[in-house]
């Protein structure tokens, strides 16, 4: 039977519920007056004090929400970005006791395949809107966002019977990815070997950048103001390539056992390196010996001879299917490590030439395709690195999977909810198509 983790509510459920001020029974009425207080706002790493949904069932909550202790207005709107591999929600709670001010915002997804599993909990959180956060249960808004919101729209109105609002993705991956950089500390940060994580301070002096969104494909954005984007490019192989090559190459059953395959994994054991072809590195061309020349490289040969041992030895004749394992065969470790460098690589020099054509030194790497894990976020970084000479820098986040939900959350608010002492109107992101972009001289429309 499925199971459904609970939605982390407060000491509050089981007293009396807070009494409403008039600012907060107006933001009951008119949902979108509500301004998030962002002082004192801060990442909280913690042990879930409730079970996750199964792994195997899709569902896992994050162990880092934030936290905004001075924010005391009723939320009633969670937020959820569907895209082709997860969904990803993000949803406001009090404090878990009724003593502390404030509130947190929190983070789980699921795997897009168990979308019923993920519109169980949030009936859940529909359920528990009054000690979750002080409204109620019909005054839940959803704001919705990526491919899955329109293809689950009338499913996800059919089973919470709610309001449903869809919003842009592409938009909201800049209004998302904008609040993380600006607003709240220690959640950006570049890659270092001591100590992982080097994190920046917020800042708004950032344009223009370019996001590389890693989900099941990859789009690539180009941004110039936080009112202006265009996506400049992309590839299809992605988070969803890795995950779909790896189900067939290896026993692994999720995502993040793959990743935690690849951790064990040797990838010279199925790639083909410099030190293979040199014997040593190519210093005269900056290349070292443990340089990958090519992906998979030693898998044709190291099969064939693990054929002719077997054939020679009686084993197996022509028409025999030839073993994985024993001599010449491959373990799913190995192959997940060679395949997730791969698919990083290729990532990190596509981002690296799109940055480089477009005159952007600062890229961020977002969508759920990282997953805080350091192999991917090393290869990444050093491709943008090594490439660029040292001379334009990779960006990570914490919360790097969340960027639309995140996006989604704030675009219900008053644009300027999310800058601290400014809840300003401004205007509507200006989304230019990529052929309206044209290289400078040239007058040809980039793809």
């Amino acid at each position: 039977m499925t199971t459904v983790s609970e939605p982390k509510v407060g000491a509050e459920e089981a007293g009396p519920a807070r009494p409403r001020s008039s600012r907060a029974h107006s933001a009951i009425i008119h949902p979108g007056t509500v301004k998030i207080n962002l002082e004192g706002a801060s990442v909280v790493d913690y042990e879930p004090n409730t079970p996750n949904v199964s792994p195997s069932r899709g569902g896992y909550h994050e162990k880092k929400d934030i936290r905004l202790p001075n924010h005391t207005a009723v939320v009633s709107h969670i937020a959820l970005d569907i895209g082709g591999s997860l969904a990803k929600l993000v949803y406001f709670t009090r404090e878990p006791t009724s003593n502390d001010p404030g509130g947190r915002l929190n983070f789980i997804n699921f795997e897009t395949e168990h979308i019923d599993l993920c519109l169980d909990f949030m009936q859940k959180l529909k359920d528990k809107q009054q000690p979750l956060n002080g409204s109620k249960p019909g005054e839940l808004c959803v704001m919705a966002t990526g491919g899955g919101a329109y293809k689950y729209y009338d499913k996800i109105k059919e089973v919470l019977d709610v309001e449903v609002l869809r919003e842009d993705e592409m938009e909201c991956l800049i209004i998302g990815l904008d609040f993380f950089i600006a607003e709240i500390p220690s959640e950006v940060f570049t890659y270092s070997d001591e100590d992982f994580m080097d994190f920046q301070k917020p800042t708004t002096k950032i344009y223009p950048y370019l996001l590389v969104n890693i989900g099941s494909g990859v789009s690539m954005i180009k941004v110039s103001s936080p009112t202006d984007y265009v996506r400049i490019g992309g590839t299809s192989l992605g988070g969803g390539t890795l995950w779909g090559l790896l189900s067939l190459l290896t026993g692994a059953k999720t995502f993040d056992e793959m990743l935690h395959m690849a951790e064990k994994g040797d990838n010279s054991a199925v790639d083909m390196l410099v030190g293979d072809i040199y014997g040593t590195d190519y210093s005269k061309i900056g290349l070292k010996s443990t340089t990958i020349a090519s992906s998979f490289g030693k898998v044709f040969r190291k099969q064939r001879e693990a054929e002719r041992e077997a054939e020679d030895s009686g084993g197996l004749s022509n028409d025999d299917d030839p073993t994985r394992k024993g001599t010449g065969g491959f373990n799913g470790e190995d192959i997940s490590r060679s395949l997730l460098y791969a698919v990083s690589n290729n990532i990190g020099q596509i981002a690296y030439l799109q940055s480089e054509k477009h005159d952007l030194k600062r890229i961020y790497f977002g969508g759920s395709f990282i997953r805080g894990h350091r192999q991917t976020i090393m290869t990444l970084s050093y491709a943008i690195k090594f490439w660029s000479n040292g001379e334009k820098e990779a960006f990570f986040l914490r919360h790097e999977g969340y960027l639309g939900s995140v996006g989604a959350f704030v675009k219900r608010q008053p644009r300027n909810w999310g800058r601290r002492n400014s809840f300003e109107e401004t205007p509507r992101l200006k989304r230019r198509k990529s052929e309206d972009v044209l290289d400078e001289g040239k007058g040809k429309a980039t793809m």
